[in-house]
Formats: C-alpha cells, structure tokens, sequence
C-alpha cells in the first residue's frame, strides 16, 4: 500500500466520519438549530497507529464571524501533521477549511492546502446552494496549471469538513440502535454516498477523560485500507455538544485511534463520568 495515502486515511478519520449524519432533503434553504457549538471552540486530538503515536490533529472555529458568499459564516479549520518517527518517512501537513453558513450549517466555501513528502494540492470550491452547483479550482504542484470546474451536487449537500459540524447538531435521543441514517456530501469533486448505523450509547476511556459516548459506524464500501463495512467506529459526546472524542479503526495493517485529549471553548459542559 501506498504509505502516504495510509496516513491520509488515518489523519482523515474525525472527518470522514462527518459525513455520517446527513440525509437528502428538499428544501433549497433551511434552518438548523444548533446548540452544540460556538466560535472559539478548539479540539486537539493524537493519532495512533498501534502503540505509536503517528499524528497529531487539530479541529477549531475562528472567534470572528465570516461573510462569505453574502451570508455569515463560522471559519472551521482542520490541521493534521505527523510526528515522531512518522515524520522521518512520511511527512504530512495538512489543512482543511470550511466557511459554514450559521443559519443553515451548510458550506458557503471549502479549502485545502494538502503537504503530504513530495505530494502537493490546494482547491477551493464554492458552493452555490441555490443552483445546487459547486464550483471548483484546483492545482497540484504547478501553481500555473490550475484546473477548474462546475459540478452538480445534491440539495443541502455538506462538504467534509461542514458535514463534522452538522453531525453535532443532530438529536440522537428518538433513535433506535440499528438505525441506519444515509449520508450525501461532495468531496474530491464527486458525490459522496455513504450509511451509517447507529449503536447506541456507550461509556469509553480518552485521554481527556472518562466519557459518556453515542456510538455511530459508517458502513465502509469494499476497500484496501479498512477491515471490513464495520471497520470504523465514531463516538461523539452523550451531551449538546456532541464532540467526537474517540475514533477508533481496524485497518489491513493495523488497529488506529484518533483520541481527544485536550479542548476549550466548549458551548457545554462535557459529559465525564465523574471519577470514585
């Protein structure tokens, strides 16, 4: 396998694992209610790859409100890097970056600066809701030879980073275990199909704390990295803010874990277990 897109799957779990809680809808404007998360908000989380720390990971929104495309937006920004011995043989510095509508949690615009050894790609794309359109441009390497384009997208479409914020907005409480939720989002220039079930309620071990979780598992399509359709397990905070403080993945090469293990700015109070 291909080492550098190893750890892109490893360093994209708390993201795609976003795009586990949106569904088609019909309306071409909406409004969601969200009392999940605010401006300000940081999430740092390590990355292990067995018992090796591989990457770190940080998840924050911007204190100021953006306005982007005549709407106001919170800037919601991603980064991942290796570290340690990782670093030495795969070098990765990534960015992700969505401008999220406040009213709709929709993406108004999405960028990424992706560093990955000798790898390099940006691309913004703009979403036009209204026409139900995205307009993206890209480069690689050469920043001269940018590529361009206008692609169809579903209704109310996420993109990957939007699609973490939505996730937390959801109410889980009128859910059955076994619930099956089926998820649209646009990324790499194409549809995004995804289903994921959910399992329920669990109490796990992080590195912030003992936490009170819902469990979701994407069904993963047939693939070379993840073991099985059930490889991948998301567990978001049992409270209105819904952090992701635990992923955890069984791969062909071995068990990873994306683990929270410092935060601030949280809208809510985390549910901990308190400690006897």
């Amino acid at each position: 396998m291909n080492r550098r897109w190893l750890l892109f799957s490893v360093l994209t779990l708390p993201l795609a694992a976003a795009l586990t809680a949106f569904g088609p809808a019909s309306e071409a404007t909406r409004t969601v209610s969200n009392q999940s998360f605010d401006r300000g908000e940081t999430l740092q989380y390590k990355v292990h790859y067995g018992l090796i720390n591989a990457a770190e990971a940080t998840i924050e929104v911007d204190d100021a409100v953006h306005r982007v495309n005549e709407r106001p937006c919170y800037k919601a920004t991603v980064t991942g890097r290796t570290t340690g011995s990782f670093d030495f043989f795969l070098r990765i510095r990534d960015t992700w970056r969505s401008y999220i509508d406040t009213t709709s949690i929709l993406p108004q615009r999405f960028f990424r600066n992706i560093e990955e050894n000798n790898y390099r790609k940006r691309e913004t794309v703009d979403f036009d809701h209204a026409r139900d359109v995205a307009d993206v441009e890209s480069h690689k390497r050469d920043k001269n030879n940018v590529k361009k384009g206008t692609f169809k997208i579903p209704n109310n479409v996420q993109d990957i980073v939007s699609g973490f914020y939505f996730l937390r907005t959801l109410n889980y409480d009128q859910r059955k275990v076994g619930e099956v939720i089926k998820v649209q989002g646009f990324f790499d220039e194409d549809v995004f199909n995804m289903d994921v079930v959910y399992k329920g309620r669990e109490v796990v071990e992080t590195k912030a704390g003992t936490i009170r979780t819902i469990r979701l598992v994407p069904k993963m399509p047939s693939n070379k990295i993840f073991k099985g359709e059930n490889a991948v397990s998301v567990y978001l905070s049992d409270d209105r803010n819904k952090v992701p403080v635990l992923i955890q993945a069984e791969m062909f090469v071995g068990a990873v874990k994306v683990d929270l293990y410092k935060y601030k700015g949280l809208r809510n109070r985390l549910n901990l277990v308190a400690q006897k």
